[in-house]
């Protein structure tokens, strides 16, 4: 019994250890169970992730690190007929961010908050440093919770690089976005500024030919769609598009940079030396083509900084409301040429004249057509000449160089209204020019003319128009009726752009030269042509003379209408050159002049034509058939005296019968001559001398020389150490450097003097 007792306890413990290793194996097997389970499920489910949902997780990661830029195209160039460039782009960036990237991530949501806060600081410091941006508005938009916000626009590449040495360095990018853009310049400054106009700075144009040729000039932007990672490299991603931009066209102009400045210069100097006037314009017009070589006005501005107009004080500036500058700055760009109408005054007799030669209503030199006794008598409205005495009988050729408003007045009545607006009609009055009108540009901005209804033309109204007034008409209207007398009588449309660049394929666009209709016969063309080379020569125009060149025109002097009392008078003067073969048509119009002060175009318009006409004529390379025999004095060729001693140069230059200054010993050598060695100097004249340690200039204020005898003008240059040249008799009617500049002791100043003429 024991024994058996024995060997059932040892078999139970036997069975107890049996069933805790089955026990543990049970456990182990569930456990080893459930991890196949799990691992099948998540290999399952990896499956699923990367057989099934893959390309969809993939996208969206790639939509989250997907960037799409806008490339702007580059903005076409403006070229002058020379090839210079006059508006150019160049290649700039804009510098944006998204704020809510803007950010440091932290356990700790305080501290999160605290260390956002620094970066953000950090970040607006760095803009406002570089960028020179107020620190507190940078900070502002960098702590804003919009998603993309601008820090700098145009930015020039030394700033980005900057910016990009700074992110660098900080290893900070995320919510930095740097996109091209482009800059739009203009090389020359204020240059045909009231032409050419100007863009915003996004790149489309505000004013002048920037925006009337946008569509032609702003191209179309391009865009790129990438994936970049958080330091903003690019990383592969295969649905990458890219969209080039189609750049804007070049385009070039007739205008003659040269010839702009030369206009540009003379009418500035105009406007500066008669007080208080309304500015004024020029356009020089190659009349066989219509080519437009200059359109100047005046006051101008820098198209580089078209907000600020420097001609007006700043402390009268300050003092404007923000409605009086902006009104005053839309006056200032504005192309008075093109957009602003006028009254033309007496230049407008050469289209009358013309409609009368045309109808054989009238010849050149038949004695004893017109009678002027002062005034004309209209329905009891007395209409004054120029000259209240009266011109007695005179021929058409006489009424032209006299400017007779009755000998006019009577030329018109003869006409007759009806006739007159066909005529006016064919002259292109009635319509605006297009100059301007390309392939895919508009037409606004031009201006165009405002007559009565013929309905409404009665006898006072047919007087008055007959001699250029109470009706209304552009510059480049007038100019290009001028333009058509010159061309043996065939209208020409202006024009303004020669050719178009498509800068994209190379392919270019003429525009020709388009001839609009046949106005007046060749023959009436050479008549009118005749008479008004006598106006220059013997009549009103004699101020608009240039040595060597055979010149035609015609004064006018238009005086504001009794509605308008305060608006002042407008002088003008066209020009016609060479006589024989007319390559060259120039229009001055200055505005507002006081009756108070000079206001004729006999006395304003017609030097400046001249002196225009006197660059512009050579540097065209049209030949001079001067003479050597001039009113003016001999002059003498200045010698060079530099490197020799003080004491051999003053020998030299007195026994060429200069006044010789300087400041040293006679054993110094001279390092500097002012004038320079070849310069024409007439007997007297003053020459400055300068050693290397005696090398200290003066400067003057150029004297106001208009209106003084020869006489007056040499003494007033000598007291201030200054030089004369001088052509022509009489009273000084202009001069080269404008009164009230600053120059240096020895400079020459170039004068010419006139013999007053009544216009």
């Amino acid at each position: 019994m024991k024994s058996n007792n024995k060997y059932n306890r040892k078999t139970y413990s036997n069975s107890s250890k049996v069933r805790k290793v089955i026990s543990i194996n049970d456990r182990l097997k569930r456990v080893l169970l459930a991890f196949f389970i799990i691992f099948f499920l998540l290999i399952i489910r990896l499956g699923w992730i990367q057989l099934v949902q893959g390309a969809d997780l993939k996208e969206k990661m790639y939509r989250q690190l997907t960037t799409s830029q806008t490339i702007s195209p580059k903005r076409g160039t403006i070229y002058d007929s020379t090839g210079k460039a006059l508006a150019i782009s160049a290649q700039v960036d804009t510098v944006s961010i998204d704020p809510t990237k803007i950010v440091v991530e932290d356990e700790d949501e305080s501290r999160a908050e605290i260390l956002t806060k620094a970066l953000k600081e950090k970040v607006a410091k760095a803009f406002s440093d570089i960028f020179d941006l107020d620190y507190d508005e940078t900070l502002e938009k960098v702590s804003s919770t919009s998603s993309n916000v601008t820090i700098a626009k145009k930015v020039e590449n030394d700033k980005i690089e900057e910016l990009e040495a700074w992110m660098k360095e900080n290893e900070i990018y995320s919510g930095i976005n740097i996109d091209e853009d482009t800059k739009r310049y203009y090389p020359y400054d204020n240059l045909a500024s009231n032409l050419i106009g100007f863009c915003g700075t996004d790149n489309q144009g505000l004013w002048g030919l920037e925006l009337k040729w946008n569509n032609l000039l702003t191209g179309t932007p391009g865009k790129v769609t990438s994936a970049q990672d958080a330091v903003q490299d690019f990383i592969p991603y295969e649905n990458s598009t890219y969209v080039a931009p189609q750049n804007g066209n070049d385009i070039t102009l007739t205008i003659d940079a040269n010839i702009q400045s030369i206009a540009e210069k003379y009418l500035k100097q105009a406007c500066e030396e008669n007080p208080e006037n309304d500015g004024g314009n020029v356009i020089i017009m190659n009349p066989n083509t219509g080519d437009i070589l200059a359109m100047a006005t005046y006051p101008d501005y820098n198209l580089n900084d078209p907000y600020t107009l420097d001609f007006i004080p700043k402390k009268t500036w300050k003092k404007m409301t923000d409605e009086e500058k902006y009104a005053k700055q839309q006056e200032t760009w504005s192309n008075k040429a093109v957009s602003s109408t006028y009254e033309p005054g007496s230049v407008f007799k050469i289209i009358t004249a013309a409609a009368g030669l045309e109808e054989g209503i009238v010849e050149p030199d038949k004695s004893n057509v017109f009678s002027c006794k002062g005034y004309e008598e209209i329905n009891g409205v007395r209409m004054y000449c120029s000259d209240n005495t009266g011109h007695g009988k005179l021929s058409l050729r006489e009424a032209l160089q006299h400017s007779c408003n009755p000998a006019f007045i009577q030329l018109g009545q003869k006409i007759g209204a009806a006739t007159l607006y066909r005529y006016y009609d064919a002259f292109g009055l009635f319509n605006p020019t297009g100059y301007a009108d390309i392939e895919g540009s508009g037409t606004s901005g031009e201006a165009t003319g405002y007559f009565w209804d013929l309905k409404d033309v009665g006898d006072i109204e047919l007087a008055t128009m007959s001699f250029g007034q109470r009706f209304r008409i552009t510059p480049i209207q007038m100019i290009s009726a001028v333009s058509a007398v010159a061309n043996d009588g065939v209208l020409m449309k202006p024009r303004i752009a020669k050719e178009i660049k498509n800068t994209d394929t190379g392919a270019v666009t003429t525009v020709e030269p388009e001839e609009v209709r046949q106005v007046i016969s060749e023959e009436t063309s050479e008549k009118l042509l005749d008479m008004l080379e006598t106006v220059v020569d013997n009549g009103t125009g004699s101020y608009a003379q240039v040595k060597g060149y055979s010149i035609a025109g015609k004064t006018g002097t238009s005086e504001p209408d009794y509605a308008d009392e305060d608006a002042g008078f407008v002088a003008s003067f066209a020009a016609i050159s060479p006589v024989e073969s007319p390559e060259v048509v120039v229009l001055v119009t200055m505005y507002g002049l006081p009756y108070e002060e000079n206001h004729s175009g006999s006395t304003v318009a017609a030097p400046v034509v001249s002196q225009i006409l006197s660059e512009v004529l050579p540097y065209l390379g049209i030949p001079s058939d001067a003479t050597d025999t001039d009113s003016s004095e001999e002059t003498i060729t200045l010698s060079n005296v530099k490197n020799k001693t003080v004491a051999e140069a003053r020998k030299i230059l007195e026994k060429q019968g200069f006044v010789c200054e300087i400041s040293g010993n006679d054993s110094d050598i001279v390092s500097e001559q002012m004038p320079v060695a070849g310069t024409g100097l007439i007997d007297g004249s003053i020459v400055k001398l300068y050693t290397k340690d005696n090398d200290t200039r003066v400067s003057q204020t150029v004297p106001d020389l208009k209106g003084m005898s020869l006489s007056e003008a040499k003494v007033a240059l000598k007291n201030k150490n200054l030089n004369i040249k001088y052509s022509g008799s009489g009273r000084v009617i202009s001069q080269d450097i404008t009164a009230g500049e600053s120059v240096e002791e020895g400079t020459v100043i170039n004068v010419v003097l006139k013999t007053e003429v009544q216009e």
